[in-house]
């Protein structure tokens, strides 16, 4: 195939292309739903129990048309951004999230979970068919960083910037690619999905060394909170090199498939 009178490359395959689209749909659907079931208890706390005494973060409402996020102690007033919102019903009160980031948009705690759970199962399988497939293929042992990769770092970064005119020599997948894939594939998602199995009543009373081993149900909810921060983050620093690298290139190869070599 030829685009801009080029030879194109067949980058990415079907099952790469619709898993990925599928993972995103389902990574903002389990953001929205957790944020909804967090709604119902907005506070993380660093113990096997509710423990005010070892809170890390809490959203709330200390008196009407007051929100406030609290972390590590330290107080910072968010009305009308965090812990008084808009609850999805025309009015504000007292909500951590407001209704505009949640699903459903109004307080509804079992619908949450019922979204939450149907999309955990999608995303976890889109994550295992692109493990898969990846390890069949050979291209998984490329997507690892090593240590000859950190040096390349921070100029593959630099270069990402503009302030490296080429990157740094590298493969199929450049350092940093290598480094959040890694981090992504082998440590976030794996600690999400056992978080997550650790929250479940049903996964807790079968296999409780599992809720044991993250320190309890709430420490489990800690970690699960934390790990979506993260993958939000991975997501933006995602959609930053997408957009640094040639937005229209790279977003037709992940529709189409082909990508137009520089």
């Amino acid at each position: 195939m030829k685009v801009a009178g080029r030879r194109a490359i067949y980058r990415f395959p079907l099952l790469t292309r619709a898993s990925h689209w599928l993972w995103v749909l389902a990574f903002f659907v389990l953001i929205g739903s957790g944020l909804q079931i967090f709604n119902a208890s907005p506070n993380l706390d660093a113990s096997d129990k509710s423990n005010p005494a070892r809170r890390v973060l809490a959203i709330g409402s200390p008196a009407d048309g007051v929100g406030t996020t609290t972390i590590f102690g330290h107080s910072l007033v968010t009305t009308g951004w965090l812990g008084w919102t808009d609850d999805g019903m025309g009015e504000k009160s007292a909500h951590a999230f407001p209704a505009a980031i949640i699903i459903p948009g109004y307080q509804d705690l079992a619908a949450g979970r019922r979204w939450h759970l149907f999309f955990a199962w999608i995303a976890a399988l889109c994550w295992l068919a692109w493990l898969i497939s990846s390890a069949v293929k050979g291209n998984l042992r490329e997507m690892v960083l090593r240590p000859s990769d950190v040096p390349k770092l921070w100029p593959m970064q630099a270069y990402y910037l503009k302030l490296r005119k080429e990157p740094p020599p590298h493969g199929i997948y450049n350092p940093l690619q290598k480094a959040a894939y890694t981090l992504v594939l082998f440590v976030l998602a794996p600690l999400v999905v056992l978080t997550g199995l650790a929250l479940s009543p049903g996964i807790d009373a079968i296999a409780n060394p599992l809720t044991v081993a993250f320190g309890g149900r709430q420490f489990a909810r800690l970690w699960h909170f934390a790990g979506m921060v993260l993958l939000v983050g991975f997501f933006g620093i995602h959609t930053f090199q997408v957009a640094t690298q040639g937005i229209v290139n790279q977003m037709r190869s992940m529709i189409t498939g082909w990508y137009q070599p520089e």
